[in-house]
């Protein structure tokens, strides 16, 4: 996979710095805020690979904010570490039952909180499907023989193509964004910008005929696989 962006949201600077240095170390992007408004904002235009989240913020409750990533069909796939003071089981049941996916206390080790960050984004990896997939009567693939029908019609794909489709049947709903996509045809190897995949994918659309429509855009973010 390519650089991941961490979101670390926390209203202590010095613990601000902390993370983003040690995360910026283990070779993640970092983008860090204050509070959650800024962060907000931030979530308009941009995606993050995991969210960092202090539930001890000035303007909104830590749980709030994982309730209300949780909730948004666009943010809901991000995976959040909550970071906090508070030690009762009760705040950590509450977080994990809320979809958070993991849970450290402060004063914590930076070295440990990497770990788990390494350990969360790990589980979360995207893995292509693997089993033939038949959607709606009307699109079926065949990742072992690199077969696709669209209505009972062979379709031909690139090697690309069939492995961005692929991707995205994976996991039906979830949005990858173009470095995502970009990281699974290449990986490290990648010498390519991300408007490639805008291409790609709408060689893909044309070739799908009706299927095409199951692949979603979504402005400024990525594309998804939905019904």
């Amino acid at each position: 996979m390519g650089i991941r962006l961490i979101a670390v949201v926390d209203d202590e600077p010095d613990i601000l710095e902390l993370v983003g240095i040690n995360l910026k170390k283990a070779g993640f992007n970092v983008r860090g805020f204050p509070d959650v408004e800024s962060f907000y904002r931030f979530l308009r235009t941009e995606s993050p690979d995991l969210v960092v989240l202090d539930l001890m913020l000035p303007d909104v409750d830590g749980f709030e904010v994982c309730k209300h990533l949780k909730g948004s069909h666009r943010h809901s796939s991000i995976p959040i570490i909550m970071l906090t003071a508070k030690t009762e089981e009760t705040d950590k049941v509450l977080g994990l039952e809320l979809g958070a996916d993991d849970y450290v206390t402060k004063p914590f080790s930076p070295r440990e909180l990497t770990a788990r960050v390494k350990a969360v984004l790990r589980r979360h990896e995207p893995k292509a499907a693997s089993k033939r997939i038949e959607v709606d009567d009307i699109l079926k693939i065949d990742p072992e023989r690199y077969e696709v029908e669209v209505k009972g019609s062979r379709v031909d794909l690139t090697p690309t193509e069939f492995k961005i489709l692929n991707l995205l049947l994976a996991r039906p709903g979830r949005i990858y964004s173009r470095d995502q996509i970009l990281d699974h045809l290449w990986g490290k190897e990648k010498f390519v910008i991300d408007r490639t995949v805008d291409v790609h994918i709408r060689h893909l659309r044309e070739k799908l005929g009706d299927a095409g429509t199951f692949i979603k855009n979504i402005r400024s973010v990525g594309y998804k696989f939905e019904r």
